[in-house]
């Protein structure tokens, strides 16, 4: 049986690494999480070094473009990165946010873990780099806040609709993906540092999401009873949530040996599964591949006795 090898090159800290073997629809995979700690030309060096190389090559860290509504902002500096790929497709996990979150928000938590999330206060830390995740919050009628000039920009001003993302989207994107990727997220170290800021944000919310390392960033001593719904987790960092008291993990993509991928790990599972450039398989694609493959979004109480009253009368655990 022919191995085929997934990589995610990232511009976040190596300490956050990973490598895990596992077999999907009967073909033999191993799949990796490298990272660069920051430095844009050691990652454009070994992405140039993988290509040909592997079956699939992940972006992380950083985003190939930032979405809102039909429109797409494409980032410069990323777009240097994978200049030079020619062989190998590359992803920056836009495939599965478009479909396979938007399904685990609308269909999997309401319908197969009894967790609805009508009603409820969710801060979406930033909506730019998932916007199907905004746009799915708001079909299943939570109350969102988007924190994209919060969390990425330093400025306490919330966002309330989807409508105010995409206005200023078009007025702040062209300008601001001219810019360095370290201006926009934390790359290298700045991935290992937590200082405690926009406190009042994570109180209002039951629900906190987006990119882990956003939330990680400043997040506070106390989350006592949220719900914390993102992506690429280590068994550290389920300490941390476990610490400050969180209710319920969700994630995106299954526990692998210990911790969960990012979205352009499992996107690159997918296009490497079909066979096929990445922007040739629609979302539907995408969603019916990882469910035949068997991905499972993970579902982890923490702390069981930190329940919210809203929650009680549901079952988010339940098989």
């Amino acid at each position: 049986m022919t191995t085929k090898r997934v990589v995610s090159v990232s511009l976040g800290s190596h300490s956050r690494d990973h490598r895990f073997e596992t077999d999907i629809l009967g073909q033999r995979f191993v799949i990796e999480r490298r990272g660069t700690d920051g430095d844009v030309r050691r990652a454009r060096a070994l992405l140039e070094e993988l290509d040909g190389r592997v079956d699939a090559l992940g972006l992380g860290g950083t985003d190939l473009y930032l979405r809102a509504g039909q429109r797409k902002y494409l980032i410069r500096e990323t777009a240097g990165l994978v200049r030079n790929i020619r062989q190998t497709p590359f992803v920056d996990g836009g495939g599965m946010k478009a479909s396979w979150e938007r399904w685990l928000i609308t269909d999997y938590l309401p319908h197969r873990k009894g967790l609805s999330l009508r009603g409820r206060k969710v801060l979406l830390v930033s909506s730019v780099d998932r916007y199907g995740m905004a746009e799915a919050f708001t079909d299943a009628g939570a109350q969102t806040l988007f924190g994209d000039f919060i969390f990425a920009l330093g400025l306490p001003i919330p966002l309330h609709s989807l409508t105010t993302v995409k206005i200023v989207a078009a007025a702040l994107l062209p300008i601001l993906t001219k810019l360095p990727i370290k201006f926009l997220y934390p790359t290298g170290k700045k991935q290992d540092e937590i200082t405690p800021k926009w406190g009042r944000y994570y109180a209002w919310a039951d629900v906190v999401a987006g990119d882990f390392l956003l939330i990680r960033r400043f997040m506070p001593s106390d989350l006592r009873g949220k719900v914390i719904l993102t992506q690429t987790i280590t068994p550290a960092d389920v300490v941390a949530l476990r610490e400050r008291g969180v209710w319920l993990l969700v994630t995106d993509g299954p526990d692998m040996g210990g911790r969960s991928f990012a979205t352009n790990v499992l996107q690159g599972v997918v296009v490497a599964l079909l066979g096929r450039p990445p922007e040739d398989i629609s979302t539907e694609e995408y969603l019916q591949t990882a469910l035949r493959a068997g991905f499972e979004p993970r579902v982890e109480e923490l702390n069981p006795g930190a329940a919210p009253s809203w929650a009680r009368q549901a079952s988010p655990v339940r098989p």
